[in-house]
């Protein structure tokens, strides 16, 4: 028998059918709105007020789909492997973010875990997979999905996302997995029918936004952090990733985060494993990170989507939309930003076209992720371009110095490391033709608005977009991509080997640049990452002290005959050593 439990307070008759067979459950007297009873053991679902069987909120399994009926799952039936994982903390790791649908041609656990040995030579730290939980069809970004508590299916399942974490942890690897708490999928959502687990009293880019703060919160409350617990427990992952914590409305006087953070840093200390999160946030506020004691949200880091502006706008010359602020000087912007962490630190912001932000604390540069490219910044974009589609692979070394030289905690997109020849678009396979048609009307009319025509938008719903955006495998062994992959190996491994490479004072940070001859000198300790975007001919760029050594060069570079100054070719990038000051 199975003990069967469910919140469903506006209920009058709750019944749990398994395998075709309906069974009456009683309310809870210890808990209001529960129902509970005994049951025999197989695929169910809970039938309210005579309805038809819906998919458990808690739905371990889905083997069927987010509409099918759920199944239990025993956790302590895996076999987990005998050498122990002791974990490892965030700070001074490196992240490698990827999709499991499009990492490899199959496009599940397995296969994704077969190219773990690819990581490990690159010297990443992190796996930070995407969305894993239930959505519509077979292929999507993981976004919009819905059973907070269940593993995609033709992923693996349930005990294929237990191999994949306990294979990367035999090879040294961390998992972080990215989780959605603002919003649900549109098709398989059948939250409303249970209870209150949204409210009209905030409204999100989704509609209605979840309630965290409105009667009835409580249990919506538990029940995200109850499924964030799952992962971290039951599945053995390192840390979370919380999609758009700025569009987690609430009101009360103890934030969601807070509650949230505090609940995960008690089941470190039962499980002797540092366990953290990690939020994506619009707000660049500081006490997303400030820890709870100081009044902030007690998370581990945040994503910096300025720290990629800049750069982006530095690299390719791009002043649309939210580029705009950073490309107007950027040179100085990207100075900001490595030195002060936000760029919109209580700055004009013309994209939002208001005051922006706050001053972030200098000594605590490793609470920010910095990137070069990420599933959004890439995705997101028409066509789905990654740099290296119109970059130069000089331009991509220079990107991936600043990133992995920062004071910043680096992350990387799965196959920026060689410059994929591979886009990344958006891509979906929903099985109602009214929100698959929608979905790309949608798109279609996003971009037309921008000046793309409608044939250049590549269809969400069309299986040669998943195709065009899965990573070719066979490009990392030839040129120009092995030089780029080497590029970042040796990055890393310096990453590794120098500490001030990782010291995350931001004011420890100096930055000499000149925004018309297009160079830029960051000064790390005695090392220089010296930098020329551009240009038609070597050009002699200052350091601050003699030359004293190359430790990483992607292009040309040498010394010039004035002391304390390197030559540098068009879009170079040169690790140096600088001689240590005279006293």
């Amino acid at each position: 028998m199975t003990d069967y439990q469910v919140w469903a307070p506006d209920a009058v008759l709750v019944e749990v059918e398994v395998d075709g067979t309906a069974y009456p459950l009683r309310p809870d007297p210890g808990r209001l709105g529960w129902w509970q009873a005994e049951a025999p053991a197989g695929d169910y679902g809970f039938r309210l007020d005579g309805g038809p069987p819906l998919p458990d909120p808690r739905s371990p399994r889905q083997p069927y789909g987010p509409d099918g009926l759920s199944r239990a799952v025993d956790h302590a039936a895996f076999h987990w492997s005998d050498v122990p994982w002791q974990g490892r903390a965030l700070p001074g790791g490196v992240l490698y973010e990827l999709h499991v649908g499009t990492f490899t041609p199959a496009g599940t656990f397995e296969a994704a875990a077969e190219r773990l040995d690819h990581l490990v030579e690159l010297g990443v730290d992190f796996v930070e997979l995407m969305p894993v939980c239930p959505f519509s069809g077979r292929h999507g970004w993981g976004y919009d999905g819905v059973s907070l508590w269940a593993v995609h299916e033709p992923y693996g399942g349930p005990d294929g996302l237990k191999r994949f974490v306990d294979a990367a942890h035999r090879k040294g690897l961390g998992v972080v997995l990215d989780v959605v708490h603002n919003h649900l999928g549109p098709s398989g959502n059948y939250l409303p029918a249970f209870g209150p687990y949204f409210t009209d009293r905030h409204h999100t880019p989704w509609g209605s936004a979840v309630n965290l703060d409105a009667p009835g919160s409580d249990e919506v409350r538990d029940y995200l952090i109850g499924s964030a617990l799952a992962w971290l427990r039951d599945y053995r992952i390192d840390g979370l990733r919380l999609d758009a914590v700025h569009a987690l409305a609430d009101d009360r006087a103890v934030h969601f985060l807070e509650e949230l953070s505090a609940t995960v840093d008690k089941l470190a200390v039962s499980t002797g494993r540092p366990l953290f999160l990690i939020g994506e946030s619009d707000l660049n506020d500081p006490r997303t990170t400030n820890p709870r004691q100081a009044g902030g949200h007690g998370l581990a880091a945040q994503w910096s989507d300025d720290f990629h502006h800049a750069l982006h706008a530095l690299l390719t010359g791009e002043s649309q939309g939210y580029y705009a602020d950073f490309a107007e000087r950027p040179f100085a912007g990207l100075t900001k930003t490595l030195t002060r962490g936000f760029f919109h630190d209580g700055s004009w912001s013309s994209f939002r076209g208001r005051i922006h932000g706050r001053r972030f604390p200098a000594g605590y540069g490793h609470r920010l992720l910095g990137y070069l490219q990420t599933h959004d910044q890439v995705g997101n974009r028409a066509t789905g371009d990654r740099l290296s589609a119109t970059l130069p692979p000089g331009r991509l070394a220079a990107g991936a110095a600043l990133v992995l030289t920062s004071p910043f905690t680096p992350m990387l997109f799965m196959g920026e490391e060689w410059g994929a020849g591979t886009p990344w678009q958006y891509f979906t396979s929903h099985t109602d033709p009214q929100l698959a048609e929608a979905v790309r009307q949608g798109r279609r009319r996003e971009f037309t608005e921008h000046g793309w025509t409608a044939e250049e938008i590549p269809d969400p719903q069309a299986p040669g977009t998943v195709l065009a955006s899965t990573l070719d495998w066979t490009e990392p062994a030839r040129a120009p991509h092995s030089e780029l992959l080497d590029w970042y190996r040796r990055l890393i491994r310096l990453r590794r080997s120098c500490p001030e490479l990782t010291d995350p004072d931001l004011a420890a940070v100096r930055v000499s640049f000149d925004e018309e001859q297009r160079w830029l000198v960051v000064h790390r300790g005695p090392y220089r990452i010296v930098i020329r975007i551009g240009g038609a001919a070597p050009l002699a760029v200052p350091l601050d002290r003699p030359y004293a050594g190359t430790l990483a060069l992607f292009g040309d570079a040498w010394p010039a005959s004035a002391e304390g100054s390197l030559f540098l070719a068009p879009d170079s990038t040169a690790v140096v050593r600088v001689e240590a000051q005279r006293r």
